[in-house]
């Protein structure tokens, strides 16, 4: 048929567009490519053993119902263990306040589905977890961006920002945040922040959507409470996901919300897979309720921690003096900043970096408007240590060499965060 399936493509389809960061997977799956490109957890971080012994078990004494669809909220018994475990974290609910989701990007997609009609608007920062926007724009929803510094989203500005829309009649529907070791950037909100995001999010009477995925893998520093730990009007959207604490192939995450808000957003998953697979619920469930989870996590926070180490050590031997980088307290990633940010490009840096054998995501995909063009994001959990210094190295050379071309070079006061 050809070019007629452009014409029939829906509208909504024809925005799409392919996710950088997926589509750049695709090139790196060389061997001989070091690739602190995608957001991958440690294969060495899976507890196969365990996982495989819980599978047997549950194939042998629950096979009837782990085989079988179960109800869109979730099994009961999961459900309820994810509320025990979020009492711990501050969040005080009910097991019916808990929707189980086929991993944390569909909480997104159902978010944006129940809330967004077209030129709504998302408020999120700048940069923000592609992914994320993504979800917001496939559904035709407007995303405004505000900055931020080395701690997270600078409320001060937020609150301009939103009181500038609503001035010119701008709906906001809500603010998306991911306050705790931030995809891309690596950055947490110290807890005065996110009291004032609450705050500005209770003065303009919009939603919060806090997006949590990282905040057990702390490796410096206390743990922060999410913001929804401060939501007494069930104004914050809390969603998270074993994909980093178990295993990303089993697909379980969940979202926590008003009573209201879940069961809109469980009518919206009714048709969309009808409920998450049932068997790899039994599997989140018996991790929990066994106490594998508090015995891994440790084992997962103490190796991702020393990669992050040799990567920040890296950095600071090989990079540049004019570059700067985010230095995380915690989760997957750190965010760096080349000088010269209107002719810096990294996504022709990569082109070259590529072509030495080392990858990374360039940065204006986690912008709506292709801002960021001077940065890149780094995943330091899923190479090899031995690769990680090697990668760095190969790396700072093909920064050198694009830095060289410019007799001079500055960062902008607007230049995106840096330490």
């Amino acid at each position: 048929m050809g070019d007629r399936y452009q014409e029939l493509f829906s509208h909504r389809a024809q925005q799409m567009k392919a996710s950088d960061i997926r589509e750049l997977l695709k090139l790196v799956q060389q061997h001989d490519i070091i690739s602190f490109a995608g957001g991958l957890p440690n294969p060495q971080a899976f507890p196969n053993e365990e996982i495989k012994k819980i599978a047997v078990d549950v194939l042998e004494n629950d096979a009837f119902a782990a085989l079988q669809y179960g109800p869109t909220e979730g099994i009961k018994p999961l459900r309820q263990k994810i509320a025990e475990r979020m009492a711990k974290k501050g969040i005080n609910c009910e097991d019916m306040e808990v929707l189980v989701v086929t991993g944390s990007q569909q909480a997104l997609d159902l978010v944006a589905k129940v809330f967004l009609n077209r030129k709504d608007i998302v408020i999120a920062s700048a940069p923000s977890y592609l992914a994320g926007l993504s979800a917001f724009l496939s559904y035709e929803g407007k995303v405004e961006q505000t900055p931020m510094d080395s701690q997270g989203v600078l409320t001060d500005v937020l609150r301009e920002r939103i009181h500038a829309i609503h001035r010119h009649g701008g709906n906001i529907k809500f603010i998306y945040a991911l306050p705790t070791f931030h995809n891309p950037a690596g950055v947490t909100m110290p807890e005065k922040r996110r009291k004032e995001m609450l705050d500005i999010a209770k003065d303009y009477d919009l939603l919060i959507v806090e997006d949590d995925p990282y905040s057990e893998l702390r490796y410096v520093g206390n743990d922060i409470k999410p913001i929804k730990a401060f939501d007494d009007e069930g104004r914050v959207i809390y969603t998270s996901t074993f994909s980093k604490i178990l295993t990303p192939g089993l697909r379980v995450g969940w979202v926590i919300a008003d009573p209201e808000i879940t069961r809109k957003l469980t009518i919206a998953k009714q048709a969309t897979d009808l409920c998450t697979s049932t068997f790899n619920q039994y599997i989140a469930y018996e991790y929990m309720a066994r106490g594998y989870i508090d015995k891994h996590i440790p084992k997962i926070k103490e190796l991702y921690g020393r990669k992050m180490k040799i990567m920040l050590d890296a950095l600071k031997k090989y990079f540049p003096k004019a570059v700067k980088w985010t230095e995380p307290e915690g989760g997957m990633f750190l965010w760096c900043s080349l000088p010269d940010a209107g002719k810096t490009d990294t996504r022709e840096i990569l082109k070259e970096a590529l072509v030495q054998k080392v990858a990374f995501v360039p940065g204006n995909g986690f912008y709506v408007d292709g801002s960021g063009k001077n940065c890149m994001r780094l995943n330091f959990t899923h190479p090899r240590d031995e690769d990680i210094p090697v990668g760095v190295k190969r790396l700072a050379k093909v920064i050198e060499e694009e830095l060289a071309k410019a007799k001079e070079y500055k960062f902008l006061d607007t230049a995106p965060i840096g330490v």
